[in-house]
């Protein structure tokens, strides 16, 4: 276990008793920013140039618009100013930012302080003494966000024209539940025809980290983005700054020359457009290998850097694999060979690229919803219900509290239906899955009553104490009827032609 020797002007010793070496040192926090963003002090970009034809102007229901659509209770930027305080002036604060946002968007200059980002490390798994354990959030100017807000409405025009339907990442309308409702209906149709099916489930190396800006103008420009959108994009990325603030203090401020911004409501469509060319020049579309289902050749499922690859063949997945990892590397993007996962309904051999050997297995976790190669959902109710009983565990103190109400208790219990209905609305529920739904439901019941198994208490007496209105299995059928609708509302999608050929 190790102890800390030393803490001096920020500078912090880790001291491991048992193997009697130091286990980290951070001299000063200067070190501290190194470690977390050495890979980013690099080619920064120096643009500063201005065009002369400019879109449309910025008008004041924009400005309003945006400031009404921007979250509270945040934290706040390096500016200190919170988005309530704009949005209790109203019409004074519009007033000022549609001034300010008006003479960016002339000049494409962006003040220095909305360039600037605080980056807060946060731990996860793993050793918190390594820093590659950490990942961080980023804190930038609530007043920068009006700017963004409308800057990403002038620019959505584009990136929905330019995005496929197999791309669910952050578009509106869409989520994971399309992509995880896709795959399933997929597998159901290649069982349905007797065929085998393979999926490559691919991983980027920190896909957002490694986005040159120099590539990333020049796909922009490509894809038909407004020369003025460019430049003040390019000009915004020009010079961006941050810093690192941790308990022990604050870092310098240093420039970060690569990755889209951290925290920025841009860099989602942004890197859409950046996997969209990677995509294009992969030559996906005109080829032949793929799932032909309801008259349509598809080999991929895409939600922002999660990329799944499919094929009827080992060879064409294979084919399809290496095609996407050239081009990936030319934009700068690396495939994690070891977190990159092959799955087939059919025989497989094994594969290795670079050296290194790509994993086969026979269930993987997409997009949070357990997948298996036999399109059997009963594994992935039992993992939901699982992690309903753990949640419920661990929230035992509360339901023991007398000084919290039996109503209160049971919204409680209502707001985690959502853990273990996530991606219900594509299940196959068998009579054997029925009945474990029910049981975990009076589980959740009586262990808020705090009712033994041995205590001679009929299930209709727990509920009519309860009342719970709608049972867990009335809210599955409520949600498949809700994005049911969700998809014959929707006008061309890839869910409404899996569907409609059902």
């Amino acid at each position: 276990m190790g102890k800390q020797i030393g803490v001096y002007l920020y500078s912090v010793i880790l001291f491991d008793d048992k193997k009697n070496e130091i286990l980290l040192a951070y001299y000063n926090m200067d070190g501290l920013r190194k470690q977390l963003y050495k890979k980013d002090l690099h080619d920064p970009d120096n643009h500063d140039g201005v065009i002369t034809e400019l879109e449309p102007d910025i008008l004041e229901c924009e400005v309003k618009w945006a400031l009404e659509s921007i979250t509270t209770n945040k934290a706040s930027g390096g500016d200190g100013i919170p988005v309530e305080l704009f949005q209790i002036l109203k019409d004074d604060a519009v007033k000022v930012l549609h001034s300010i946002c008006q003479h960016i968007w002339k000049t494409q200059q962006w003040p220095q302080d909305w360039k600037r980002s605080v980056f807060i490390p946060i731990p996860k798994k793993g050793n918190a003494k390594e820093c590659s354990n950490y990942c961080t959030i980023a804190l930038i100017s609530h007043a920068s966000k009006v700017m963004l807000k409308i800057l990403q409405a002038r620019l959505q025009q584009y990136v929905t024209c330019e995005l496929p339907d197999i791309q669910g990442g952050f578009r509106k309308g869409r989520g994971t539940r399309d992509q995880i409702a896709n795959i399933r209906w997929i597998m159901k149709k290649a069982r349905e025809f007797q065929k085998n099916i393979y999926f490559c489930f691919l991983d980027y190396a920190k896909a957002f980290d490694c986005v040159d800006h120099n590539k990333l103008w020049k796909i922009l420009q490509e894809m038909g983005i407004p020369d003025h959108l460019i430049c003040l994009l390019r000009n915004l990325y020009a010079g961006q700054e941050a810093t690192v603030r941790t308990g022990h203090g604050t870092t310098d401020w240093f420039q970060i020359g690569k990755g889209v911004r951290q925290g920025c409501i841009l860099s989602p469509c942004l890197f859409n457009l950046y996997a969209e060319y990677i995509m294009r020049n992969t030559g996906l579309e005109e080829t032949q290998a793929g799932i032909k289902i309801a008259g349509r050749n598809i080999n991929n499922l895409r939600y922002a850097d999660d990329t799944t690859l499919m094929a009827e063949s080992e060879e064409e997945l294979k084919s399809l694999l290496m095609k996407v990892k050239v081009e990936s590397e030319k934009v700068g993007l690396k495939l994690n060979i070891q977190k990159t996962k092959i799955m087939a309904s059919g025989p497989t051999t094994s594969w290795e690229i670079d050296g290194e050997t790509v994993e086969t297995v026979s269930d993987f976790i997409f997009l949070g919803s357990k997948i298996t190669a036999e399109a059997d959902c009963s594994h992935e109710i039992k993992r939901r219900l699982l992690l309903g009983r753990k949640v419920m565990t661990n929230l035992d103190s509360i339901f023991k509290s007398r000084d919290i109400t039996l109503p209160t208790k049971v919204h409680l219990v209502k707001a985690m239906v959502f853990l273990w209905s996530c991606g219900c609305e594509s299940w196959t529920v068998k009579k054997a899955e029925h009945r474990r739904i029910d049981a975990f439901e009076l589980w959740c019941w009586r262990r808020l009553l705090r009712v033994p198994w041995t205590a001679r208490r009929s299930n209709q007496s727990i509920l009519k104490e309860i009342s719970p209105r709608i049972s867990l299995e009335g809210m599955m059928l409520k949600l498949k009827l809700q994005y049911f609708g969700h998809l014959m509302r929707r006008v061309d999608s890839l869910e409404k032609t899996d569907a409609g050929r059902d």
